[in-house]
């Protein structure tokens, strides 16, 4: 089965990826106390939007994550001469780390990379990328985490700045706009090429991000192939049934071995 899907991948004009939550490594990092004792205090005190930096920093306590990167390196090479995009809900940042192609990812959930004023859209100051020493400061307060964590305040509203992503209260989607409208321009072009439709460990956490995209389009691109690998949520609609592949594994194992 995986030489066939290598070989559809091969074939294809282009190739639409989606990465979910099987990619995450929240259930792992749920198993370390210290971790734990962190997550609490960061939710008691409203900065559950640290989420996405706490999972980064304990990443290599976790032996999954490193599965995880090694997987979608694995993918990224498998790629590496084909013309793709890559939608990712995950908000571990993994896809900016492992060789995709500039330009080619985009995370709509966001993850630890930039910040927003934490009015968000309703602010007209749009989302920036930290700066290292912002970084290593989100470093050191994982190490010892006394107080509240700052990011100065926004220069046009005064209002303090926090992380751009899914877990914040007033999540500002212009931090991944200018790249989501790359991907529908990329995504117009393939209705009359040959495409492969690579969905991964996709569930129904954010489904009208991808999963449900990814099966209609599949259904409207007569030369698509769709091909899900998911350990619990394999099944294929009725339309996609002649033209896909399901695969009842978890992607991470699946890409892993690729």
């Amino acid at each position: 089965m995986k030489d066939r899907i290598k070989k559809l991948i091969e074939n294809a004009d282009v190739v639409l990826v989606g990465v979910g939550e099987e990619f995450d490594d929240e259930r792992c990092l749920k198993q370390i106390s210290q971790y734990n004792k962190i997550r609490e205090k960061l939710e008691a005190t409203g900065q559950d939007w640290l989420i996405p930096s706490l999972n980064r920093y304990f990443a290599d306590k976790c032996e999954d994550s490193y599965r995880k990167k090694h997987a979608l390196s694995n993918l990224a090479e498998l790629m590496k001469d084909k013309n793709y995009f890559v939608v990712s809900i995950a908000t571990n940042d993994y896809v900016w780390d492992v060789g995709f192609k500039e330009g080619r990812v985009v995370a709509p959930c966001g993850g630890s990379l930039k910040k927003q004023c934490r009015n968000g859209g309703s602010c007209t100051e749009a989302p920036v990328l930290l700066t290292e020493e912002e970084k290593a400061h989100i470093v050191k307060y994982m190490e010892d985490p006394q107080e509240v964590l700052s990011f100065g305040d926004c220069p046009t509203c005064g209002s303090n700045r926090i992380l751009n992503n899914i877990y914040t209260e007033k999540y500002d989607e212009r931090g991944y706009l200018d790249q989501w409208k790359k991907y529908t321009k990329w995504l117009q072009g393939t209705l009359n090429k040959k495409l492969c439709i690579l969905e991964l460990g996709v569930g129904m956490q954010c489904p009208s991000v991808i999963r449900f995209p990814f099966e209609k389009i599949g259904y409207f691109n007569q030369k698509a192939d769709f091909i899900r690998v998911n350990k619990n949520l394999y099944q294929l609609t009725e339309e996609l049934k002649e033209k896909g592949i399901s695969i009842s594994e978890n992607a991470v194992d699946w890409l892993a071995s690729m």
